[in-house]
């Protein structure tokens, strides 16, 4: 009996719950002619159930946002002939603007399902990054600014980021040293998208001369080489009220 009950504790502490990765390709997709097949209706209601399971019962995908949808689906499953009608460069990340409330990281977040695996990225805040570089210092830029495209089982590969609420943050000291953190991360990884193709995304509530005040001309030129813009209406709604 003692021996019984040291082995149902060993189980217990060697169990550990497995995440289960919501997978569009598995659940949705037609695959056929050796290519995966999605139908944008079909995506909305995978979306919506998606975004109920992880962002409460609240959660919607609204008639108005349906073209801005569809751009980042054919973006991230890299539908050529769709992407070369929007003006997307499959090799630029996403800058996703909009109003405050209006959707953008809950929608950057499940659109990041439909990337295949090895291009599927973190969606990290900026203000937590800020936070972040005043308890650890200059290590946090070469975290978020650094990274490979390498990738092993259903982890988001290491490098490649979505910086969420650009311009929320505050500057930060470290040692009495003030840095313009993001500024520093972004030259970074523009470095890592020249010189190794890497991609960034990034969601922001600015316009991009509210973006040139905050990081300077030298950081909005860069952003137009790294990103595809694609933006809510200015009028959108605020879906959390």
């Amino acid at each position: 009996m003692e021996e019984e009950k040291k082995s149902t504790e060993k189980a217990r502490t060697m169990w550990k719950p497995i995440k289960i990765i919501p997978n569009p390709y598995e659940e949705i997709a037609e695959f056929k002619n050796g290519q995966f097949h999605f139908n944008f209706s079909g995506c909305c209601r995978w979306l919506e159930s998606q975004g109920r399971k992880m962002f409460g019962p609240h959660f919607l995908i609204y008639p108005e946002d349906h073209d801005l949808i569809l751009t980042l689906l054919v973006y991230a499953i890299a539908d050529l002939e769709n992407c070369q009608k929007r003006n997307l460069n499959l090799k630029k990340g996403i800058l996703l603007t909009g109003p405050v409330g209006c959707g953008k990281t809950s929608l950057i977040t499940l659109v990041g399902f439909f990337f295949p695996n090895a291009q599927q990225y973190t969606v990290k805040s900026t203000r937590e990054i800020a936070f972040e570089f005043e308890k650890e210092g200059y290590t946090v830029i070469n975290r978020f600014g650094k990274g490979t495209v390498s990738a092993t089982g259903n982890s988001p590969p290491p490098g490649i980021y979505c910086f969420d609420d650009l311009g929320i943050e505050q500057p930060q000291k470290y040692f009495g040293n003030e840095c313009n953190v993001m500024a520093e991360i972004l030259l970074s990884r523009y470095d890592l998208f020249i010189s190794n193709g890497v991609p960034t995304h990034v969601t922001t509530n600015l316009s991009a001369s509210e973006l040139e005040e905050k990081y300077g001309n030298r950081i909005r030129s860069r952003m137009r080489e790294m990103f595809n813009l694609v933006a809510f209406n200015k009028n959108s709604r605020d879906k959390r009220t």
